[in-house]
């Protein structure tokens, strides 16, 4: 064997014994990294940010096509220096082959970074850029709305709504009903009020059973003293908003006695407890109104009625005791006022006062 001969065949053995240490020695390090991994994983489980960014960084030493491992500790870094998260994901996009589901996971750390530096511009391009991968894509989807929410774009806020229920198969009258209300709001500041009166409207189609915009639509034909509409809108608000209607209680009677028609308020308030016989704010109207008639008796036996159903409720005891000044006996007023004070301590010592 000949000098040439004996040297090429040493050198394949080295490359044999090359491959062989390689292969040998590549899965201790997957194991190590992926052991690594698993590890700064729970540690942000754990809130411990300071321990996995440790754990992070050792991966990239050891591997670093981790693209994983890079996006977590962009994430962390997110939260006090996002510039330099910013860095970390952008450089993730320039990654050859990489799957459809790792383009959108780094489009969406990048639309986090930037909104975390208020740039809203930029988190909006890279939520588009998931849009393109995946157009039904929910995440980004709801980000891009709570961007226009923020922003006041209620227009472009209903078409990324309408987008996320079809998304979820969901049906929410009410959220663009909301939407078209805030457009009538911003309408009203720009001093819009026929194309803020449409945008009401809309918002009371969209949601029949939203009271909110007849408030505002009872508001603008005050001021343009239509008070017959005003009233209407008014009271359909009160009729569907029991919680908040009260706030127009006092809009209605002035407008009705403006207009000459004082003797409807009793049967406004009587419609509400058609509607709601618990309706105290109602209750305690409809009594104001039959004591300046004259009907106190009625009016007490009113709030009596109420207290059937609501025994320790301390309007309505506030209210009996008001209209019993002229009709009871100081004695049987100073036990009502026992009572009240009674109720009003057993309900501070749970925590509620009604």
């Amino acid at each position: 064997m000949g000098f040439d001969t004996f040297l090429l065949i040493l050198f394949f053995v080295f490359i044999i014994g090359g491959v062989i240490v390689f292969l040998r020695s590549k899965p201790k390090r997957k194991q190590r990294t992926d052991s690594l991994y698993t590890e700064a994983l729970d540690a942000l489980l754990k809130g411990d940010d300071r321990r996995a960014l440790l754990k992070l960084r050792d991966v990239v030493k050891q591997d670093s096509y981790h693209v994983n491992a890079y996006l977590q500790m962009g994430n962390v870094l997110r939260k006090k220096a996002p510039q330099q998260a910013i860095k970390i994901h952008q450089s993730l996009t320039v990654r050859p082959n990489l799957s459809d589901e790792m383009t959108i996971d780094i489009h969406q750390a990048l639309a986090q970074d930037y909104r975390a530096i208020d740039n809203y511009r930029r988190a909006k391009e890279e939520a588009e850029l998931i849009l393109k991968v995946q157009r039904r894509n929910l995440w980004a989807t709801e980000f891009l709305l709570s961007l226009e929410e923020e922003n006041s774009n209620w227009a472009e806020a209903a078409q990324l709504a309408k987008l996320s229920q079809r998304i979820r198969n969901t049906d929410d009258k009410n959220q663009l009903a909301q939407y078209q209300l805030y457009e009538g709001l911003d309408l009203i500041g720009q001093k819009k009020k026929s194309e803020a009166l449409s945008a009401f409207q809309k918002a009371s189609k969209l949601d029949t059973s939203y009271g909110l915009p007849h408030k505002y639509i009872g508001d603008i034909y005050e001021e343009d003293r239509d008070l017959i509409k005003a009233i209407a809108s008014w009271e359909k608000y009160a009729m569907l908003d029991i919680e908040n209607g009260q706030e127009v209680y006092g809009k209605i009677e002035s407008a009705l006695f403006d207009l000459g028609r004082f003797s409807e308020i009793e049967q406004f308030y009587r419609r509400l407890l058609e509607k709601d016989r618990s309706n105290l704010s109602a209750l305690s109207k409809l009594a104001n109104v039959l004591v300046e008639k004259g009907h106190g008796e009625e009016a007490l036996t009113l709030i009596d009625n109420a207290l059937i159903m609501k025994n320790t409720s301390i309007h309505a005891r506030l209210m009996k005791l008001k209209l019993s000044l002229d009709q009871k006996t100081p004695n049987e007023l100073a036990l009502q006022v026992d009572d009240i004070i009674d109720i009003v301590t057993q309900n501070s010592d749970h925590g509620s006062v009604e």
